[in-house]
C-alpha cells in the first residue's frame, strides 16, 4: 500500500490530499499540519475581524471528522529536515515518518523586518488564528493602529481594520501603495483613495524602531520620516515568503520557492510540491515563479495529486492574477503588468473619476494589465493575457482606445477556440 505524506494542511494540502482519497481509496494519507487548529483558510481572517464570520467559518472544511471518515491521518507538528535517501521526513515532536510519495505544501511565512522592538507586546503578523485574536483585543473602536506594509496583503488587512473603527496609519517603504502590483500612477491613486477615507498613509517611508511602553501605555514608534507616532497595536504586514528553510541540505532544488516540473514533480523523483512554497512554470511569462493565491494553490494540489497516484497530468499555467478591494475601491493585476522590453502600452486615467486602465502588448498578445475603478473587464483582461489571444489589427485599435477590451475579445477569441471561456466570464 503506498503511503501519501502531506508537508502542510492549508488548502493545498488539504486538497492534494482528498484528491488522493478519491483517486487511490485504498492508500495510505498523513496530513502534517503545524497550528493547534483544524485546518482553515487565511483568506478568511479578514472577515473574522470584520466580524462577518465567527472562527469556524475559517476552517476549510466544517464536520469535525471530515479526515477521520476520509481516513486521513493528521498530525500537528511541524517538519525539520527531509531524508531523500531513505524516504523519511523528521518532524519537531519527536516523530520520523517515511513516505512512498511526498508532497511540500507548507505555504509561505511572514518576513519578520529586522526593526528594533519587533518582539515588543502588541505587536503582531496577521497571518494566523492566533495572530487574529490578539489583533481583536486591540483593534477596538478608537484604537491607534500602525501597520507596515502596504502590499496586496497590507491592504486585505487595512480593510478589516478600518472596518472595526480603528484610527489606522499605514507606512509603506515602496514609493507607492502595493508596489509589487500596480504602477506609480494606479498605486498614487490607491494611496489617495484611502487618505480620503481616513486613513494616514506614509510611502518612501520605513519605521526604524518599535519602543514597548509600560502596561497599559502605548508603544512608541519611529519613523524615517522623522515623525514619532504612538500606537496601541502594531501590525506587521512587510510580506511573506515560502517555508522552505527545512528542505536545506535535502537534495531537492530550491529558488525563491520549491522548483518544480510541469507535473509538480521536485528534481526528486516521488517528491512534489504545491502552493505558496512551489515555484512553478508559467507559460504566459516563461518563467519559473511563485505565485501565492489561492487559486495556484488549488490547481497545483489537484494537479501534484493526480501524478502522485499515477495519473500523468500537467499544469496548464500559474495564474498571474490579483484582485483587491481597498475600501471599496477595486484595482487589478494580471500578467506581466509592467510589461516587457520593446512592448508597447497605452494608459488612460481619469483621477477625478477614479479610473485608471494600463495595458502592456509583446507583438500583438496583450502580456499584462493594471486597472484602478475599472471593474466591468476583469474577466476580458484576465481572458486575454491568460489565452496569450493574438489581437492582430485589434492590437493598434486598443492602443488608440484601450475601453474597447471586451469587443476586442469577443472578435478575436472567437476564432482561436477562447469563446467558451468569454461566455463564461460574461455569465459570472
Amino acid at each position: 500500500m503506498t503511503h501519501h505524506l502531506i508537508l502542510g494542511a492549508g488548502p493545498a494540502g488539504v486538497i492534494a490530499a482528498e484528491t488522493i482519497r478519491k483517486h487511490a481509496p485504498h492508500d495510505s494519507i498523513t496530513l502534517v499540519g503545524d497550528e493547534p487548529e483544524p485546518p482553515y483558510s487565511r483568506m478568511a481572517i479578514p472577515y473574522l475581524l470584520m466580524g462577518n464570520i465567527a472562527e469556524g467559518g475559517t476552517h476549510l472544511r466544517k464536520s469535525a471528522t471530515h479526515f477521520a471518515d476520509l481516513k486521513i491521518n493528521v498530525i500537528q507538528a511541524r517538519a525539520k529536515q527531509v531524508d531523500v535517501a531513505n524516504k523519511s521526513v523528521a518532524l519537531d515532536n519527536g516523530q520520523t515518518l517515511t513516505f512512498d510519495r511526498l508532497l511540500i505544501a507548507t505555504g509561505s511565512v511572514p518576513v519578520n523586518p529586522p526593526i528594533p522592538g519587533m518582539d515588543s507586546a502588541g505587536v503582531h503578523h496577521c497571518w494566523t488564528l492566533d495572530d487574529a485574536r490578539h489583533i481583536m483585543k486591540r483593534a477596538v473602536k478608537g484604537a491607534r493602529v500602525l501597520q507596515l506594509g502596504a502590499g496586496f496583503i497590507g491592504c486585505i488587512i487595512m480593510e478589516a481594520l478600518a472596518a472595526r473603527g480603528v484610527r489606522l496609519s499605514v507606512v509603506e517603504m515602496g514609493d507607492r501603495m502595493v508596489p509589487r502590483m500596480m504602477g506609480p500612477t494606479a498605486g498614487g491613486m490607491i494611496r489617495d483613495w484611502c487618505e480620503a477615507k481616513g486613513v494616514q498613509v506614509f510611502t518612501g517611508t520605513k519605521v526604524e524602531a518599535i519602543e514597548p511602553g509600560a502596561p497599559g501605555e502605548p508603544l512608541k514608534v519611529r519613523l524615517s520620516n522623522g515623525q514619532h507616532m504612538e500606537a496601541d497595536l502594531v501590525i506587521s504586514a512587510a510580506g511573506v515568503k515560502p517555508l522552505i528553510g527545512f528542505l536545506e541540505h535535502s537534495g531537492i532544488t530550491c529558488l525563491q520557492g520549491v522548483l518544480t516540473d510541469e507535473h509538480l514533480q521536485t528534481n526528486v523523483p516521488g517528491i512534489y510540491a504545491a502552493g505558496d512554497c512551489a515555484e512553478a512554470f508559467d507559460k504566459v511569462s516563461g518563467k519559473t515563479i511563485v505565485s501565492a493565491i489561492q487559486p495556484n494553490a488549488a490547481e497545483q494540489a489537484r494537479v501534484a495529486a493526480l501524478n502522485m497516484v499515477g495519473q500523468p497530468t500537467a499544469l496548464k499555467g500559474v495564474t498571474q492574477i490579483n484582485v483587491l478591494d481597498t475600501l471599496g475601491l477595486v484595482s487589478t493585476s494580471f500578467g506581466n503588468w509592467e510589461g516587457e522590453a520593446g512592448g508597447e502600452h497605452v494608459e488612460l486615467t481619469d483621477k477625478v473619476a477614479g479610473r485608471h486602465l494600463s495595458l502592456q502588448f509583446n507583438g500583438d498578445v496583450m502580456v499584462g494589465s493594471n486597472s484602478v475603478g475599472w471593474t466591468e473587464h476583469v474577466g476580458v483582461m484576465r481572458g486575454l493575457v491568460e489565452g496569450a489571444i493574438s489581437l492582430g489589427d485589434w492590437k493598434d485599435r486598443l492602443l488608440h482606445d484601450p475601453t474597447q477590451l471586451m469587443v476586442a475579445y469577443i472578435a478575436c477569441a472567437q476564432g482561436q477556440d477562447q469563446w467558451s471561456g468569454a461566455a463564461d466570464e460574461r455569465r459570472r
